[in-house]
């Protein structure tokens, strides 16, 4: 696989997308959870969804239940706790695995494209951010720490790339 473009996922209520659907777009792809330190960050995530929106990005969020186990639920009970605690309204994708023998491939591909700290591949912590520029090819990656506003001059810059 050469973009992020190649790959598909599963949305949250069961169906396929081609990420190719996002051709010519920015995505900033994030492994959320319901119940971390961090889960107040949907709201920044779905700020800069309503912000940038219009402009061509697309939030994806990935659920995962990896760390910590603070995503136990049904993709239903994410999805309406998303809904319900944060309006959130950008896509969100089925419960994914990011690290170890089943990672999702596009999980793969993109910590193979942003290696994190001293070149290290896998995640951290939920809410990692990789922001992949309209090109489909350059990704960037953020900590769990990196708030969604301390990536919005990014994600402005690849918007007008």
């Amino acid at each position: 696989m050469s973009t992020v473009y190649d790959f598909e996922a599963q949305t949250i209520d069961g169906h396929t997308v081609a990420l190719s659907d996002y051709r010519g777009k920015a995505l900033l792809i994030v492994n959320t959870a319901s119940a971390c330190g961090f889960t107040p960050q949907f709201a920044g995530l779905e700020k800069l969804h309503q912000e940038f929106g219009a402009q061509g990005l697309v939030v994806l969020g990935f659920p995962c239940n990896q760390f910590g186990s603070q995503d136990p639920g049904s993709n239903e009970e994410i999805g309406a706790f998303c809904q319900k605690n944060y309006g959130v309204s950008f896509p969100m994708m089925a419960k994914t695995e990011v690290n170890g023998d089943q990672a999702h491939p596009l999980y793969q591909w993109l910590k193979a494209q942003a290696p994190g700290v001293l070149g290290s591949e896998g995640i951290k912590w939920n809410f990692t951010k990789f922001l992949v520029a309209k090109d489909g090819v350059s990704v960037t990656r953020y900590g769990s720490i990196d708030t969604p506003a301390s990536v919005s001059k990014d994600i402005a810059a690849a918007l007008a790339a």
